[in-house]
């Protein structure tokens, strides 16, 4: 890993795409501007409405989405992680038409605009909270199968999504690859967030020794519930770099130093000491 700026995006997207990419290519701007050479979307940064509206929103990859990222990131000369889109997948053509799934796929882009990576979110959100809430990823969306950790002139970087973060196994696969910076694009709410989501960053920062940087989304969303904002990056002892408050669109921004890292593994090498693998 080398010593570089990054950049956690905080937005509050909606069904207007064309709205949410304009903003998106604002705030990506405004970081490239400030000498970010990694800057990282939220989760479904390009869209969030209905899930009866979910497939007139999915996309290809490659796709206009994914298309534009890339050039973004190559006429900006910077790495960019496009949070989420919801991408129509090779099982689509198999599924009942009636009911299509679709994947939630965090896509990286390299300096060059191309693409150097795609994870599409294992662990899915389902609750139902009668008189409350009820929401259900799996009804309208597949889980992903694979890890993603890919090596750039930056460092190895590994992919997460939202709620895999209450999943540490996944974190420890991407430390067991080598990650020394984990990028996780969320949509995290507030009444989990205030409980949870500062305590959880934290944690999967420490126990694997990584810089991560989490954009949120903020407000109320569609589906009634709302958003925690408070877009973090945490250092590999835990501490908070930057962070954003509840509302408003926020660029947050971290030096992420390639020396501190190597000094907290050297001087507390917990990932040697580890007796048991998942």
């Amino acid at each position: 890993m080398r010593s570089f700026q990054a950049t956690a995006i905080q937005m509050h997207s909606g069904p207007d795409k064309a709205a949410n990419l304009a903003e998106a290519r604002r705030l990506v701007e405004e970081a490239a501007e400030s000498g970010s050479s990694l800057v990282v979307l939220p989760e479904l940064f390009f869209w969030r409405g209905g899930q009866d509206r979910e497939g007139d929103a999915a996309e290809p990859v490659p796709g206009p989405t994914s298309e534009a990222m890339g050039c973004l990131a190559r006429d900006l000369s910077i790495y960019l992680v496009a949070g989420s889109i919801l991408r129509i997948s090779d099982e689509a053509a198999d599924q009942d038409r009636a009911r299509p799934k679709y994947r939630n796929t965090c896509l990286l882009f390299g300096p060059d605009g191309s693409q150097l990576a795609s994870y599409d979110k294992i662990h899915l959100f389902d609750i139902d909270l009668p008189g409350r809430i009820s929401l259900r990823e799996s009804d309208s969306r597949s889980p992903g199968g694979q890890t993603v950790c890919v090596e750039t002139e930056l460092g190895l970087i590994g992919l997460a999504v939202c709620y895999d973060l209450r999943c540490p196994e996944l974190f420890r696969r991407l430390s067991d690859a080598g990650a020394e910076l984990i990028v996780m694009p969320s949509a995290f709410t507030a009444a989990t967030g205030q409980a949870h989501w500062h305590a959880l960053l934290r944690a999967r920062a420490i126990e694997n020794q990584c810089y991560l940087l989490a954009p949120n989304q903020y407000g109320k969303a569609l589906q009634g519930f709302e958003d925690y904002g408070h877009s973090l990056i945490v250092d590999p002892w835990g501490k908070v770099l930057a962070e954003s408050g509840s509302g408003g669109a926020a660029t947050v921004s971290a030096w992420l130093d390639a020396s501190h890292l190597q000094r907290i593994r050297r001087e507390l090498p917990c990932l040697t000491h580890r007796k048991i693998r998942c």
